[in-house]
């Protein structure tokens, strides 16, 4: 069976390239791809245990059988049933975002509240000085994801539209990376869903953050080695 394995921010870094493909047995597994593409590789790796799989843009476990043809991809810590209505918008994009855009998708008049996040590259973390952001990510899977995020939103607060913008590629200072736009009737589940999109997009969405700082870089959230 032939089988194309994904690698992703730092593993992508250790490994050396974004994509290998592979010959596996019938009935392999996600490890025996692993394993598989570990010796095909140029460099030595290993597989970090925070590092999950998924298949087809599906997330799997190790031991899920392979079918000739899949996509397997490994996925680093992200620093991320669809219940989301047609109204719904989700945007990964390489261009600036503008925030005014974003929230005309889910103005309603019979909404009362608009909650609106911004995402901001900032001059500073952990002591350093940071030059810029570089985001990378999965996309169609990462598209997939905040949909599935949405749905959780409404199953748990009472919210009309939601609208989601995500940058990939550089980001500098003072620049958006994200923004996030929700109604409601009401103030208080616009606020809430808000507060649980982000920090679920940091759980489940395969959307990686390199920190560019002085004298050096790092992804942010990856496991080491």
């Amino acid at each position: 069976m032939l089988i194309t394995v994904l690698f992703f921010a730092g593993l992508r870094d250790r490994v050396g390239v974004s994509r290998i493909s592979i010959d596996v047995a019938n009935g392999a597994t996600v490890s025996d791809a692993i394993e598989a593409a570990r010796v095909a590789s140029d460099r030595e790796w290993t597989v970090p245990r925070a590092i999950m799989t998924a298949v087809n843009e599906e997330y799997a476990d190790r031991g899920h059988r392979l079918s000739d043809g899949d996509e397997l991809a490994l996925i680093p810590p992200v620093s991320g049933g669809t219940d989301s209505v047609e109204a719904d918008y989700v945007l990964i994009t390489k261009e600036p975002l503008d925030s005014e855009a974003v929230s005309a998708h889910v103005r309603a008049d019979n909404d009362g509240a608009i909650v609106i996040f911004e995402g901001v590259t900032r001059n500073h973390n952990d002591g350093r000085g940071v030059e810029f952001l570089e985001y990378e990510a999965y996309r169609p899977m990462a598209e997939n994801k905040i949909r599935e995020i949405i749905g959780e939103m409404r199953d748990k607060f009472e919210i009309d539209l939601v609208a989601i913008a995500h940058r990939t590629g550089r980001v500098d200072i003072g620049e958006k990376s994200m923004v996030v736009a929700v109604s409601a009737a009401h103030r208080r589940p616009a606020f809430e869903a808000t507060l649980y999109f982000v920090d679920r997009l940091k759980e489940i969405v395969p959307i990686w953050k390199k920190e560019h700082f002085d004298g050096g870089e790092v992804w942010i959230n990856d496991t080491p080695g």
